[in-house]
């Protein structure tokens, strides 16, 4: 059985281990691997497929030969003692690293009740278990994952068009700081020709992340020595623009500043062909603002990727109104290449992603000022799903990038921001985080972080500044209005983004959540999360908190319209009654057979 959750990781051992570990982490097996683990019967070429199935089928019938004879097989099982024995480690791993979750346990038993009590046995108690899993909420919100992501590259207007993505071939990359070497990485991952832009400093540092990427998965097993010398070979270091009279594509990472980026796209118009796609890394800037010295706005398009960029699987394709569509669907082409999952969103500060993540430490912010303990809501938060909480977060993306990013916020929806001291007092004191072993955590040589008792002076000295009081309401808060105080501001920021046509779909908003933020899949994503809760609920308790706490919480008309029709966010869960009643089929049939 699928879980879609990636849980853990087992002691890597043969046998009931493995099976266990596959199960638990969804682990893909490619044939020839299943076949020596006795998970299939045989492998056979895909011209053979069709006739041996055939044969297979009518031995089946005249038994001449047994039906799923891997069922029977017992030759890759541990002795009956030290099989349970991994059924508890197995147990207490599930338990320790998906504590949310119930399916995972329900697994351990079905394969428990197959090895003591044997195959039968198992697959009834599978086919059992199957009706109370099939319609628990964990069930619905993985479904509702699964055909959202493959749900993103279709873009109404843009993918229905009939339009062809043109060849990619060779990439430039401007900036080689840590996004424009993770940037390099993936294309040349992906077999693209790369060429690495910046000054004599940058560009060194660049191509030595790159080849440190590139010898991580050597190390690791990912990659032969002949594969990283060829990929390598792929990269090449320019100072000028003298080499991108060829390019297909230029992808823009440098700093977030206007004026150097205006200046770079001036150069690029000059130096690229005239159908050269002229995208920009930026994560917070208008793109009208960036080209708008250019002669080119209908090839300038934001190719967002989230950082390291060579591992995050999200690519938030941005297009302004002059975007032409090849552009977009030449974008889109390039992210499933590079294995990325491509969200399209429309043009602002911010676009979607952090658009709507932006009310999420600000909201932490003001729980902190009004009283609430800060080390509790970051190990609520993390209880609750997330990799990490608010306060971490800011601590390991550095406090350079979390109060430049703020105050854009700030400056472009100044009714709807808390404008919190807290960050920019520990920045003031060189606290920036864990690059510096001092931020909101203390960290020690392995970057382990520890609550500091000396924060205490700083969340004072923000709250005299803000000018605001204990509440004590929120000093001893209870999880469940942490999470809500935390996460519906981003929702309701999520409607604003859906209002204004920023987003296609709140769908593309629960892949950007789950893929760009960690926000749990196993609750659906952000927009479906709020949908089991109800608009109505989430718009009575935000209405509640911006009478006590101001506008920072006050309800977009979007979610007021929405709460007061009974309309849900996410509209429809695709597919998902057909497909259930499909495996529903699969699995009586499997039984019966037995």
């Amino acid at each position: 059985m699928y879980t879609g959750s990636g849980t853990q990781r087992l002691p890597r051992l043969v046998g009931l281990s493995k099976s266990l570990e596959m199960m638990l982490t969804s682990k893909l097996v490619k044939g020839e691997e299943a076949l020596g683990l006795g998970l299939v019967d045989a492998v056979v070429s895909p011209n053979e497929l069709v006739a041996t199935a055939r044969q297979w089928a009518l031995d089946i019938l005249e038994r001449r030969r047994p039906w799923v004879a891997s069922l029977y097989r017992t030759d890759k099982l541990e002795p009956l003692g030290e099989a349970r024995e991994i059924f508890k480690s197995a147990r207490a791993h599930t338990k320790k690293q998906a504590p949310n979750l119930t399916h995972p346990l329900v697994y351990i038993d079905i394969v428990e009740e197959g090895v003591v009590s044997g195959p039968l046995a198992g697959l009834w108690k599978e086919a059992e278990a199957f009706q109370g899993l099939l319609h628990a909420d964990t069930c619905k919100s993985l479904i509702h994952i699964f055909f959202a992501q493959r749900g993103t590259s279709k873009v109404p207007g843009i993918t229905d068009r009939g339009l062809m993505p043109r060849q990619v071939r060779k990439v430039a990359v401007v900036g080689g700081g840590l996004m424009g070497s993770g940037i390099a990485t993936a294309l040349v991952l992906s077999n693209c020709s790369v060429i690495l832009k910046g000054n004599d400093k940058s560009l060194q540092a660049g191509i030595g992340r790159v080849k440190a990427n590139l010898q991580s998965r050597v190390k690791k097993g990912n990659m032969t020595q002949e594969k990283f010398e060829k990929t390598m070979s792929l990269l090449k270091g320019v100072r000028d623009y003298e080499s991108f009279k060829d390019v297909d594509m230029v992808i823009e990472a440098v700093i977030e500043n206007v004026l150097l980026k205006q200046q770079i796209f001036v150069d690029l118009e000059r130096s690229c062909p005239p159908h050269c796609i002229l995208a920009t890394n930026t994560s917070t800037i208008d793109l009208n603002l960036i080209g708008e010295k250019t002669r080119s706005q209908d090839r300038i398009i934001g190719a967002h990727f989230f950082s390291p960029a060579h591992v995050m699987p999200l690519l938030e394709i941005v297009r302004t109104q002059h975007t032409s569509p090849q552009v977009i669907v030449d974008l889109l082409h390039v992210g499933k290449k590079i294995k990325k999952t491509p969200v399209v969103v429309g043009n602002c500060t911010g676009f979607a992603f952090n658009r709507m993540f932006f009310p999420y430490t600000m909201a932490a912010m003001l729980l902190v000022e009004h009283g609430a303990n800060l080390y509790q809501i970051d190990k609520v938060i993390t209880k609750f799903g997330m990799p990490m909480g608010p306060f971490r977060l800011v601590d390991l993306i550095g406090f350079g990038v979390a109060v430049a990013t703020g105050l854009q916020f700030v400056q472009n929806f100044p009714e709807r921001t808390y404008k919190s001291m807290l960050a920019p007092l520990l920045q003031e004191d060189k606290r920036l985080g864990e690059a510096t072993r001092k931020g909101f955590y203390l960290y020690d040589e392995r970057r382990k972080a520890s609550p500091d008792p000396e924060l205490k002076k700083y969340v004072e000295k923000a709250r005299s500044i803000s000018g605001v009081s204990i509440d004590p309401k929120l000093v001893k808060l209870p999880e469940k209005d942490i999470v809500e105080m935390t996460f519906f501001p981003v929702v309701n920021e999520a409607c604003q983004v859906l209002d204004e046509g920023i987003a296609v779909k709140a769908a593309d908003l629960d892949i950007a959540s789950v893929m760009g933020m960690g926000f749990p899949p196993y609750r659906g994503g952000i927009m479906f999360w709020a949908d089991s809760l109800g608009s109505e609920y989430i718009y009575s308790r935000l209405e509640e908190w911006s009478l006590l706490y101001g506008g920072f919480f006050k309800p977009c008309a979007y979610l007021a319209n929405r709460a007061a029709k009974g309309i849900p966010l996410v509209r429809n869960l695709i597919f998902y009654n057909s497909r259930v009643m499909y495996a529903q089929t699969l699995l009586i049939r499997r039984v019966a057979i037995s």
